[in-house]
Formats: C-alpha cells, structure tokens, sequence
C-alpha cells in the first residue's frame, strides 16, 4: 500500500538525516492518515493517488503565483518528490498507441466528450495509468 510506502520513506529520510524531504512525506503521510481515518477503513491507493496528485497540483499552482524565485524552486522540487509516489503515466503517444484497437469508435463518436468516454473506457478496463487531459489530447490528435 502506498500509505506504507511513504512510512518507509519518512523513516529513510530521517536516518539519511534530509530534514526537507522528511518534512515533506510527513505531509504527505498526515494527509494520507487523516484521509485513511475518515474512511474508517484502509485507503484504496486509487485515492491515495489522487491526494498526491492535488498536491502536485497546488505546488503547480503556487509555483506559477509567486514571484519569490526560492519558492517557485521549492515547490518544484517538491513537485519531483511527490511524482515519485506515483505511478508512471504513458505519454500520448503510448496512449494513442493503446488506443488502435478502439480508433474507430472513437472517430466515430459524436463529440470529442464521447471519443474520450470510449478512450477512458479502453484504457480503464487495460488497467493503463494515463492522465485524463492526456487522453483528451490522445483523442484529439485520434480525430485528427
């Protein structure tokens, strides 16, 4: 479980004495924690994932706001740091790839709203990791 993963990276980066990152995965795991008693059950990783991702997405945001360059530098590194709890995404391309046995009824879909439908679809029941605006842009170039 991912939750377990980051326990073991919290106690590395306290025995590697990197004040920053253990600092950071305990962030993380307290975020993971406080998610995993409000579910009063074990965390799916699916979720854990996603919580990961939000705060990917907030350091992108806080990155893009500030103007003070050791913060911007921060939240990047940050960014690295979280990404590696993740798993890795295809590209578009591998996505696009993924998707030739589907290419048909993604062209033929009415909107590119129901091609990406039939491409999440696809992709889900492969059990690919993708990110939803990579398949939007997958369709895209699929529709042409």
């Amino acid at each position: 479980m991912l939750i377990d993963e980051v326990k073991k990276q919290v106690l590395q980066a306290m025995r590697d004495k990197d004040a920053d990152l253990r600092d950071l995965l305990k962030v993380v795991l307290g975020e993971l924690q406080t998610a995993d008693a409000r579910l009063n059950d074990d965390l799916p990783d699916a979720d854990a994932q996603r919580l990961i991702r939000k705060m990917v997405k907030s350091n992108q945001e806080m990155a893009q706001l500030s103007d003070r360059p050791e913060v911007v530098e921060k939240m990047k590194a940050e960014i690295v740091v979280l990404e590696t709890l993740l798993p890795k995404t295809l590209s578009i391309e591998q996505i696009t790839q993924a998707l030739a046995e589907v290419t048909d009824a993604i062209k033929s879909a009415g909107n590119d709203g129901q091609a990406t439908g039939v491409a999440m679809k696809h992709l889900k029941s492969t059990g690919a990791a993708v990110e939803g605006k990579d398949v939007g842009q997958a369709v895209k170039q699929i529709r042409g």
